[in-house]
């Protein structure tokens, strides 16, 4: 018994160091083949914080690896979806325009339905052990979406609000409180109009706070009586539109809109999907160091956003090496940094080595930034394809 026992360990041994040994062969292979390839990295490019991460991280790349970091800029990733799929209906499956995407949401579902993406990969990138999969159940699946390691997790978002608290002195607990505030401050409270990111993300935050019962949001649209469910929705933003700016016939075009209103005092409210947002656009001068963060006391939205390979890039590899360096403790570190993006990480500090770690522990605090336990309950996204649902119904209602 005691040799068999032996044997048995043995052989276990034999076989998780000939496993390692693989993988290690396997991505030094996945090095070589990216050496030299461009990756055309198709994402948001309505920020230039972000942008200027993106270069960052081009150099980065391009100085450790040999490869070649194109940021793609786009208003809305949907259109890079409608692309691949257009390029798939015509039997372009080599050849890609797009090697990698930034995505989630609605977005992934579209991918992952349609058969447009690689993978799955994310088991194979090194850095992937380092995600904070236990205590970040969003890095697994996608709102409802189960992710199946065809995307890699890039960031962490939640949906904060932002006050200017020299022009407010107590901010709106509530979409309801929200109501009432701009009853008392007329003009001075808007959204981005869907199906900007922000905008829609809004909508979903009301609907949840608002819906007589959530479950439905959690199924598909298509299993639920939308007209019933949405019915608060609706009613609710006819009393709040002629309240906002510009009488609500009027919205801005998205979140970085709203922050120069904000800081020009048009407007005294703000939102963002990023819990360091303030803090950044107060590093940088974007905002006055007067603007504070704060969410609902029911919770705001959250979830991760990821990086997802079309199914027809002929830059895999290199997709790859990208993909993964933007899970290393080095670049997630560098986006948190308020300073120069402020975009949480999806990394388990305690699985980082000590000097990895200390990236993260010598950040500085955001002046602007609540902490973990004031940010609250983070509440689960409805199902994706409850997305274009709202947004179609919010166009043909609001849409000038």
């Amino acid at each position: 018994m005691i040799r068999h026992r032996w044997a048995l360990a043995a052989t276990l041994t034999a076989t998780l160091a000939t496993g390692t040994a693989l993988a290690e062969t396997s991505w030094t292979e996945t090095l070589e083949q990216a050496r030299g390839q461009t990756v055309y990295f198709h994402a948001w490019g309505g920020s230039e914080v972000i942008n200027d991460y993106l270069r960052w991280a081009a150099e980065r790349v391009e100085d450790e690896f040999e490869v070649t970091l194109e940021h793609v800029k786009v208003a809305e990733i949907g259109t890079t979806i409608s692309q691949i799929l257009s390029e798939k209906t015509a039997g372009r499956d080599s050849g890609g325009a797009a090697d990698l995407v930034w995505i989630n949401g609605e977005n992934f579902a579209a991918m992952k339905e349609n058969d447009l993406l690689f993978g799955p990969f994310t088991q194979d990138l090194p850095n992937y052990p380092l995600v904070d999969t236990d205590n970040k159940p969003t890095t697994l699946f996608d709102f409802t979406t189960p992710v199946d390691n065809l995307e890699a997790p890039w960031g962490m978002a939640q949906l904060v609000f932002m006050a200017d608290t020299a022009r407010v002195d107590e901010t709106p607990r509530s979409m309801l409180d929200l109501l009432d505030f701009a009853r008392d401050n007329p003009g001075r409270v808007t959204y981005p109009a869907p199906p900007a990111f922000h905008g829609t993300t809004f909508l979903k935050q009301a609907l949840l706070e608002l819906a007589a019962d959530r479950e439905p949001l959690y199924s598909p649209v298509d299993d639920a009586d939308f007209d019933t469910v949405t019915e608060p929705l609706w009613a609710y933003l006819d009393l709040l539109h002629p309240l906002m700016w510009r009488n609500g016939e009027t919205f801005t075009s998205g979140a970085p809109e709203m922050t120069q209103l904000l800081n020009d005092g048009e407007i005294v409210l703000s939102l963002s999907f990023n819990p360091n947002d303030a803090s950044n656009a107060i590093a940088n001068g974007e905002l006055p160091d007067t603007v504070r963060t704060y969410v609902h006391d029911a919770g705001s939205i959250g979830n991760t956003h990821f990086v997802g390979i079309p199914y027809n890039s002929d830059h895999t590899a290199a997709a790859q090496v990208v993909a993964n360096f933007l899970m290393s403790p080095e670049a997630q570190a560098q986006k948190a940094d308020t300073s120069v993006w402020g975009d949480p990480t999806v990394l388990a500090l305690d699985k980082l080595s000590e000097s990895d770690r200390a990236l993260f522990e010598q950040l500085p605090e955001g002046v602007a930034t609540l902490s973990a336990d004031e940010l609250g309950t983070v509440l689960r996204e409805p199902d994706a394809s409850w997305v274009p649902a709202l947004e179609r119904a919010w166009q043909q209602r609001y849409a000038r």
